[in-house]
């Protein structure tokens, strides 16, 4: 019971959201519709309870004036009950499509809010995939929440309509063994409380290891499509190493996965199939087992065999719910499971930002940016590199070097406020414009011009002002193709896409530029000709760089050095003498 509780727990945590933001009347109006068209299905249903009554007798005692009247009267409960299930659908498709547009962006903040998507990678990510719990798993939520809710609603008013007349029918047809009465209030009730609640306990008994294999399924699936993905994201690499082979083996074990737990799900829906399957058709004539030894014995009409046994099939199947619904009820168990493991995760990663010791991001009055007793750690407590009491000022060229592993990169990202493990201080003039460009740069699939602007929004920049950077930087060609729309990671050489990365940097002209090995894919005259325009062009910014080549000393003033001193690096002044440290 506690643990059903927590489960509704759950839900209520990320379904009431929605209903209390900018978008609640449209949704409460909806939802309102949705519930009140449903209690009018309920109210159809007991019409045409009653009109069994009257139909059957009508049949029985050959009236048919009676019987005319009766299917105009069924005529116009059907013609009412068909108009308000397509309305039903229309509307409850077009609250679930606004939720989820709300929902979707919710989730979206949440996991890109302050490179908490960064965080949670680097902590281990509980949250596998992402993308498929915002994609897909939000709108099984939604889909699963309302079909549920609407039914257990339709449930639980038809089980306390149908018992009030299930009861009297009782009285009006008592319970006949060998043709001997018994006057037991309720029979027909009591009888169907206990059919539905063994054949719960067993559907629970049988289906139970559902609500883990459908969370499996799940996960090796969305584990098999993220492989696909990354082989056509790393298709040259694969192929230059030929690769497929692997890859081939690689992908086919872990659809081994998808497949094996899906024989497993099979074999389970199949033991549960049989008893639910068997149960339905039980149900058919059960409510005509218990009633017919009363019609047999005249004490009621075929009109009052018809409408008890409607009677009793509708209790029993409200009563019965938990048997109808119970793999739609292991799929959702496995959906909330897995929203409530992403809200865990983006939870845990917002609070690695801001739980202390953390490392702190602070503006000040000055025009350096200084380094006051920072020490930056690995996620796992790991000491990793100090620096502390050093500045670099506006208008500085300092290059950056150290061993491989040193936390060159790592310092860099703690500068940008995504990497807060560790102590200390980071302080940024007030008003700054920072930008680090790494290694391989990232470009939206979008037109060259906006790809080149990112992270401004597409027309922030003249495209004619684009084009004539990305043509200053050695790329001509691409200048005549700024309005293409392309996957420009894939298509061009990570040496083309460096020079696109100093595009960006001249186009956003930040006050403190971060190059980390940002131009190591280009040959020495390419990379001289691309920091002599970084100099024309940006002569009163900022200029950090790490880079292993000593020629890099040619175009920096001052140099950072990263040395090993016992379980740690420490960052301290050193020569601009060539640098001699491996890459």
């Amino acid at each position: 019971m506690r643990g059903i509780f927590s489960r509704l727990a759950t839900v209520w945590r990320i379904a009431s959201p929605y209903f209390r933001s900018e978008d609640r009347w449209p949704g409460r109006l909806l939802l309102a519709a949705v519930i009140a068209i449903e209690l009018s299905i309920v109210a159809i249903t007991v019409l045409i309870n009653e009109w069994n009554n009257r139909f059957y007798n009508a049949l029985q005692d050959r009236n048919w004036d009676a019987f005319v009247y009766q299917l105009g009267y069924f005529c116009v409960l059907a013609t009412a009950f068909i108009l308000l299930a397509v309305y039903q659908l229309y509307l409850n498709q077009w609250l679930q499509i606004r939720w989820r547009r709300w929902l979707t962006a919710s989730y979206l903040d949440h996991w890109l809010e302050g490179a908490n998507h960064y965080r949670m990678q680097l902590l281990g990510d509980a949250a596998d995939n992402p993308d498929q719990r915002i994609s897909e798993d939000i709108a099984q939520f939604i889909q699963l929440t309302l079909g549920i809710g609407l039914q257990l609603l339709n449930s639980c008013v038809t089980l306390f309509s149908f018992m009030i007349i299930l009861w009297s029918l009782s009285a009006a047809a008592p319970l006949h063994v060998f043709g001997i009465g018994f006057d037991i209030p309720g029979y027909l009730l009591w009888a169907a409380l206990i059919y539905a609640c063994i054949g719960t306990a067993l559907t629970h008994l049988i289906g139970r290891p559902l609500i883990a294999l459908n969370f499996q399924q799940q996960r090796y699936e969305a584990d098999f499509r993220f492989n696909l993905v990354r082989v056509r994201e790393n298709s040259e690499q694969i192929a230059l190493l030929d690769g497929e082979r692997a890859e081939r083996h690689r992908l086919l074990m872990r659809f081994g996965n998808v497949v094996a737990n899906w024989l497993a799900i099979m074999s389970r829906q199949k033991k549960l199939t049989f008893f639910t399957a068997s149960y339905a058709q039980a149900s058919v004539v059960f409510p005509f087992v218990m009633v017919s030894p009363a019609y047999f014995a005249s004490a009621i009409q075929l009109g009052g065999l018809m409408q008890t046994a409607n009677a009793f099939g509708q209790v029993q199947g409200a009563l019965s719910v938990f048997v109808t619904l119970y793999r739609n009820l292991a799929e959702w168990s496995a959906v909330i499971e897995r929203l409530s493991g992403f809200d865990a995760s983006v939870a845990t990663a917002r609070a690695a930002a801001v739980t202390p010791p953390v490392i702190g991001v602070a503006t000040g009055e000055g025009t350096a940016i200084s380094f006051k007793d920072l020490a930056v750690r690995l996620p796992n407590g790991v000491p990793l590199v100090n620096a502390s009491d050093i500045s670099i000022g506006l208008g500085e060229r300092v290059l950056v070097s150290g061993p491989s592993g040193a936390g060159k990169s790592t310092l860099f990202r703690a500068l940008a406020g995504v990497w807060p493990f560790g102590a200390g201080t980071i302080t940024v003039p007030k008003n700054a414009r920072l930008m680090i460009l790494p290694q391989r740069p990232y470009f939206p699939i979008a037109p060259l011009a906006a790809a080149v602007a990112y992270p401004a929004e597409p027309g922030t920049f003249d495209a004619a002002r684009v084009a004539e950077l990305v043509a200053a930087v050695g790329l001509p060609a691409l200048a005549s193709r700024i309005e293409e729309e392309a996957h420009w990671n894939r298509m061009l050489s990570l040496g083309e896409q460096q020079r696109l990365g100093i595009a960006r940097a001249l186009l956003h002209a930040p006050d403190y530029l971060f190059l980390d090995e940002a131009t190591a894919s280009l040959d020495e005259p390419a990379e001289a000709a691309l920091y002599h325009l970084l100099e024309q062009r940006l002569g009163r910014a900022t200029i950090v760089s790490i880079g292993h080549r000593s020629t890099l000393a040619a175009f920096h003033r001052r140099r950072l050095a990263f040395s090993r001193e016992g379980d740690r690096y420490w960052v301290r002044e050193g020569s601009l003498a060539p640098a001699t440290a491996g890459a």
